[in-house]
């Protein structure tokens, strides 16, 4: 894989929300660079877009999320994810 591609892998497995101009500095490109890693990575499946409460939590006991409910109270962020914008996360592979 690209290093471009493994760079945004791990951007987007640590959990910290960025912007596209961020990632696009992060990557050394431009947003339209990352528009392009993006949608490969989502085509290839090793990441999909979320919205909003669709956000998967990662071992909180108090979220439902995973099987179709909710996320709880300690792991949104204040106000909830409105006004976000566009969110990916890594797919799981087994």
């Amino acid at each position: 894989m690209d290093n471009r591609l493994n760079r945004l892998m791990e951007l987007l497995k640590d959990s910290h929300a960025r912007t596209l101009p961020m990632l696009a500095e992060e990557l050394d490109t431009d947003i339209t660079g990352v528009f392009r890693l993006i949608e490969y990575l989502e085509h290839i499946g090793m990441i999909r877009r979320v919205i909003g409460d669709q956000v998967s939590c990662h071992g909180c006991s108090g979220c439902t999320s995973g099987s179709g409910g909710k996320m709880c109270g300690s792991c949104l962020p204040e106000g909830g994810f409105k006004n976000m914008g566009q969110m990916w996360e890594v797919v799981a592979r087994t």
